[in-house]
C-alpha cells in the first residue's frame, strides 16, 4: 500500500471534523450547504442594488433628454389660453368684451371682475381673453404664411445653390437689414388698417428668417446618403425636395415657428400700441395695454394684467421653441 504524501496528510489534518467519522462528515455537508446558500443570496443582493442604480440613472437620462417640467407647464398654459380664446363665447366665466357695466368704473380686481374694469366699465378679463383670440390668430396666420413662402425659398436656395442661392440669399439679407418696425409701419400705413393688413405685414416680416433656417437645414440634408441615393436612382428634384428633404427639416421649422410666434405677438402689440393694428371694437393685447397707459397710477390693472398674460404667453412660446430647437439640433445658419 503506497504511503500518503505530506500534502495529503496535511489535507486530512485540515479537514477537521470530516476526519472524525460520520458526524464530522455531516457537519462538513451542513457547512457547505450554508456556504452555498450564502453565495446564492449574494447575486440577488447585487442585482437589487443594480436595479436601483439602473432606475436612478434612467431618471437622470430622462431629465437630460426629456423636455422637462418647464416645457409641459408652457404647453399647458398655451393649451388653456387657446381653449379659452376659441370657446370664449360659450364659457360661463367669460363675459362679453363690449358690454358696459354701469357703476363699475375703474373697479379694482375682485371676485366678480377678476381683472377689474376700465374707465368705461368694460370687463378687463373678458377683453383680455378676446384679445388673446385676435392676437393668437394674427400671429398664427402670419407664421403659417411665413413658413410656406420661406420654406419654398429656403428649399430652393439650399438645394440648387449657385445662382439661385445667391439671388435668394441677397434678397433675404436686404430684408433682414431693413428695420422691422419701419417696414411694418410702411405696410400698415399704405394699406387699409385691418386684420388682413396686419397679417400680411407680419408674414412679410417672418419670411426672411424662416428662409435662412430652411436653407441652412436643406444644405445639410441635401448631402446625406439617402438624398444622394435618390439622385443616383433618377428621382426628380421635386420628389427629392418634398419626399426626402422636407420631412427631415419640418421639426426645425416647427421649433423656429414657436419662437417666431412670440416675436410676432410682440410685433402686433407694438403696432397696436402705435395705433396701426386692428381698429376697434375688437381688442388686441397691444390695444388693451395702450388703453390703460394714461391710468397707470390710479388703475394699474387695465394695462399690467393684459401685459402679464402677454408676457407669460411669449415666455411659454420661447420655452417650447428652445426645447424643440435643442432636441432637433436646429441649424440657424450655414455659410
Amino acid at each position: 500500500m503506497p504511503e500518503l504524501s505530506p500534502s495529503s496528510v496535511d489535507l486530512f489534518a485540515d479537514a477537521g471534523p470530516a476526519a472524525a467519522g460520520p458526524a464530522g462528515v455531516i457537519e462538513v455537508i451542513a457547512a457547505d450547504r450554508a456556504l452555498a446558500e450564502a453565495q446564492a443570496g449574494q447575486p440577488r443582493r447585487r442585482r437589487q442594488r443594480k436595479g436601483i442604480m439602473f432606475w436612478l440613472s434612467a431618471g437622470r437620462r430622462y431629465r437630460k433628454k426629456g423636455k422637462g417640467v418647464a416645457f409641459w407647464v408652457a404647453s399647458a398654459w398655451i393649451a388653456a389660453l387657446t381653449f379659452c380664446a376659441v370657446f370664449a363665447d360659450y364659457l360661463p366665466f367669460v363675459r362679453s368684451y363690449s358690454k358696459i357695466y354701469a357703476g363699475h368704473f375703474h373697479e379694482s380686481p375682485n371676485a366678480t371682475f377678476w381683472f377689474g374694469t376700465d374707465k368705461i366699465g368694460h370687463d378687463v378679463f373678458a377683453r383680455t381673453v378676446y384679445g388673446a383670440r385676435l392676437s393668437l390668430a394674427i400671429a398664427g396666420a402670419s407664421i403659417v404664411l411665413g413658413l410656406f413662402f420661406g420654406g419654398i425659398l429656403g428649399l430652393a436656395a439650399g438645394y440648387y445653390r449657385r445662382k439661385v442661392d445667391t439671388v435668394i440669399s441677397t434678397g433675404v439679407d436686404i430684408m433682414l437689414a431693413f428695420p422691422a418696425l419701419i417696414l411694418l409701419l410702411a405696410i400698415t400705413a399704405f394699406l387699409t388698417p385691418s386684420a388682413r393688413t396686419v397679417i400680411l405685414a407680419l408674414a412679410i416680416l417672418s419670411i426672411a428668417p424662416l428662409t435662412r433656417i430652411v436653407r441652412a437645414n436643406t444644405l445639410v440634408y441635401s448631402q446625406r446618403e439617402f438624398v444622394l441615393a435618390a439622385k443616383s436612382l433618377g428621382a426628380k428634384d421635386r420628389r427629392i425636395l418634398f419626399r426626402e428633404v422636407l420631412p427631415n427639416i419640418v421639426p426645425a421649422m416647427l421649433a423656429f415657428a414657436l419662437t417666431g410666434l412670440a416675436v410676432l405677438i410682440v410685433a402686433e402689440g407694438a403696432l397696436a400700441f402705435l395705433g396701426q393694428s386692428v381698429p376697434p371694437p375688437i381688442p388686441t393685447w397691444g390695444k388693451l395695454i395702450d388703453d390703460g397707459r394714461q391710468d397707470l397710477e390710479t388703475a394699474w390693472w387695465i394695462s399690467l394684467l393684459p401685459a402679464a398674460v402677454m408676457f407669460l404667453t411669449i415666455l411659454a412660446f420661447n420655452i417650447m421653441g428652445d426645447v424643440l430647437a435643442k432636441r432637433f439640433d436646429v441649424r440657424e445658419a450655414v455659410a
